[in-house]
């Protein structure tokens, strides 16, 4: 059966190495939608980074409440914290940027 509890210890176990994966990936993939958007690509192509981005921020951010969890807090948990709420942010945002103004002129021109 799954056992939360012991995904959690697993979690707090490998932090070092968990986090030395997820900041980077986080900070790459949102990088990568936020560029997608300003080169103007289509859709799907800015929809697939933003989802794997997303899925990483919401691990770092499950990771994160199994600190929360047992009482730690401390500031590398709200700096990772802060970290994935605003890879969330800015992917959604990118999202919502190249829908709102991929069919105005000024965005459509291939310059």
């Amino acid at each position: 059966m799954f056992d939360l509890n012991t995904l959690a210890e697993f979690s707090r176990g490998n932090c070092v190495t968990i986090c030395t994966f997820l900041v980077p990936a986080n900070l790459l993939f949102t990088t990568l939608t936020i560029v997608m958007t300003v080169l103007r690509r289509p859709l799907h192509q800015v929809w697939q980074s933003a989802a794997i981005a997303c899925f990483f921020a919401s691990v770092m951010i499950l990771h994160v409440y199994t600190w929360f969890m047992i009482g730690v807090v401390m500031a590398p948990t709200y700096i990772l914290m802060w970290l994935a709420i605003t890879c969330l942010l800015s992917n959604s945002a990118a999202i919502l940027f190249h829908r709102r103004y991929s069919n105005s002129p000024s965005f459509s021109n291939n310059v």
